[in-house]
């Protein structure tokens, strides 16, 4: 649904030419043209009953149970949500007694999303985005991969030869992370070339087109929402210890998942190097942890209540150190933000619980994978590709 800008002002029609029209109020290229829309918009659902999340500002949410509504705000961008049409009708009606509405009627196209419902579920990918990738590129004839990058290689910050032009590199590099908004599977790739966009030379380059050709090879590639999913939290979580070969610092990576369905992930570097393994996975569930309390806390807004978070680790001595707080010596140098995880654990709003190396999902965000590797967790995360043929 989209409201159409400039409700707020005023024109005089008139045919002589000694009059000139005089605009009351306009917010048309002002900076405050965004706020404007937002604080106009919510002030109206606010007075109607319905509740603004504190969690993420632009969520507006309603009732329980079948009469449930969300509503999710993005400039004039409106997506509403119900499990009943005639609330969603409803709603619609009380929009259009204050606004001008464009209705375009079910959800495909959002920001550069597309979104296809069936009875499995809501299925989420950038098919039309990564195309424009290729035509700006002019790689629509590449040669396809089967991975996005090669599980042998190092990449440091002067591999290779200078680049002549890098705006060509950062153009790529800044439209490949907003693809991995559905991509979780080049999520790593995307994050470790963009450590070189101040300065990137020809071996980034040749990285760079090799994740192209991963594009071209799954092009269709997505996120599939089940529909049958429970509303368990749990998440892999991973850290490649001193895996950056200029400052030797470590990488995070995680995976959060609502009952079969995937619904966050991230792959970023850590800000200090670790002095063990123990320790880089010990702020990776740091990390994660936070992701978790806000994803807890924003479920409630959907009326989701989940008790606790199952977390998965590799790495015992960091299930030790964060169930037991006796561990001052191996621990003392660290910050004490890191250790609130202690305290969600003797609360039980997470559990830690081992796992086996070769079942950890979240390596895809830590390291370039062999190709079994890589296709055997990816076939794990609810990521399909409808394009392909049955």
């Amino acid at each position: 649904m989209k409201i159409p800008q400039g409700y707020n002002h005023k024109i005089i029609n008139t045919t002589s030419v000694s009059h000139v029209c005089k605009l009351k109020k306009s917010i048309y290229g002002l900076k405050q043209a965004s706020r404007s829309w937002f604080n106009k918009f919510s002030t109206t659902l606010l007075s109607h009953g319905y509740k603004q999340s504190k969690f993420d500002y632009s969520l507006f949410t309603k009732g329980t149970n079948s009469n449930f509504i969300a509503l999710l705000v993005y400039v004039d961008d409106i997506v509403i949500a119900s499990p009943s049409n005639d609330v969603i009708s409803h709603t619609k009606i009380l929009l259009q007694k204050y606004f001008r509405l464009k209705d375009l009627v079910d959800l495909k196209f959002f920001l550069g999303l597309e979104f296809s419902k069936s009875k499995e579920g809501i299925f989420m990918c950038q098919r039309h985005y990564t195309m424009s990738i290729f035509e700006d590129c002019g790689m629509l004839g590449c040669k396809p991969s089967s991975i996005p990058m090669e599980s042998n290689l190092k990449l440091t910050t002067k591999s290779g030869t200078k680049l002549l032009d890098p705006e060509k590199y950062r153009r790529l590099i800044g439209r490949l992370l907003y693809l991995t908004i559905s991509r979780p599977d080049i999520c790593f790739t995307v994050h470790k070339l963009s450590q070189f966009v101040s300065n990137p030379y020809t071996d980034h380059m040749n990285a760079a087109n090799m994740l192209l050709r991963y594009l071209k090879h799954t092009a269709g590639q997505g996120i599939l929402f089940k529909a049958n999913s429970d509303t368990r939290l749990h998440a892999y979580v991973d850290a490649d210890w001193g895996s950056y070969q200029d400052s030797r610092k470590s990488t995070t990576g995680f995976c959060v998942f609502l009952g079969n369905s995937l619904i966050s992930w991230k792959s970023k570097r850590q800000q200090t190097v670790s002095k063990s393994s123990a320790e880089a996975e010990y702020r990776a569930i740091s990390f994660v942890s936070s992701e978790i309390t806000w994803l807890r806390n924003l479920l409630t807004d959907f009326n989701i209540n989940t008790p606790f978070a199952s977390v998965y680790c590799d790495n015992k001595a960091t299930i030790h150190i964060a169930s037991n707080p006796t561990f001052h010596e191996r621990t003392k140098h660290l910050e004490i933000n890191l250790h609130f995880i202690r305290d969600k654990v003797t609360k039980g709003v997470i559990k830690l619980i081992h796992v086996r190396r070769y079942h950890q999902l979240a390596d895809v965000f830590t390291k370039a994978l062999p190709k079994n590797a890589f296709l055997g967790i990816i076939s794990k995360m609810a990521i399909d590709n409808i394009f392909l043929p049955s």
